[in-house]
């Protein structure tokens, strides 16, 4: 029983995925598509070229062997025959198929591509230009360094005052400083520990 579910999960992981609907989707889409652009060429190309000629491109054909013979409806009875005139519908359907899909799809997907791209590098221009917020790690690690940079300067160093106004000891910059010392000189500070 195990290995029948493992093959029906496997099954339904590859109906899943997405390269699967997606190609399913591009068939229908073709044979959709297919169709209009037969109706192009039957329509409008084939009346065209019929205007000089027969109207229905695969009657155009040249003998290359043989005295050649057709019958009613345009078959090769004898002979060699080259039907060039299906070569031409079929060239002539591509291009119409790939004119519809460049100027129909192509076309306007760039623009919208190029419309994104510039707002997008617009977006980055803006944020290169503001000056770049920092973290709160990064400012913890700041005042971090000036804390040490103030102990190890003793009196008058810039983080002096910091200090005084952590330890919650009123007075200015000289005092904390003067309780850092003492702190050292009876080994209770983190220097006297050293």
């Amino acid at each position: 029983m195990s290995e029948k579910q493992g093959v029906l999960s496997g099954f339904k992981a590859f109906l899943m995925r997405g390269n699967v609907v997606d190609l399913a989707v591009a068939v229908v889409v073709g044979a959709a598509f297919t169709k209009i652009v037969n109706s192009v060429v039957e329509g409008v190309i084939n009346p065209v070229v019929g205007s000089i000629g027969p109207k229905d491109l695969d009657r155009y054909q040249a003998c290359i062997q043989g005295p050649c013979a057709f019958d009613k409806t345009g078959a090769t009875v004898s002979g060699i025959t080259i039907k060039w005139g299906s070569v031409l519908s079929a060239t002539l359907t591509f291009l119409i198929t790939a004119a519809v899909v460049y100027f129909l799809m192509i076309v306007p997907m760039n623009k919208l591509k190029e419309r994104l791209d510039a707002l997008d590098a617009k977006e980055a221009a803006e944020t290169a230009a503001t000056p770049a917020q920092k973290t709160e790690v990064e400012l913890l690690a700041e005042i971090r360094d000036v804390l040490i940079a103030a102990r190890r300067q003793g009196d008058g160093g810039p983080g002096a005052a910091v200090l005084t106004a952590q330890r919650g000891v009123p007075g200015d910059a000289r005092s904390g400083s003067a309780q850092d010392q003492a702190g050292r000189t009876d080994g209770s500070g983190e220097a006297g520990q050293r």
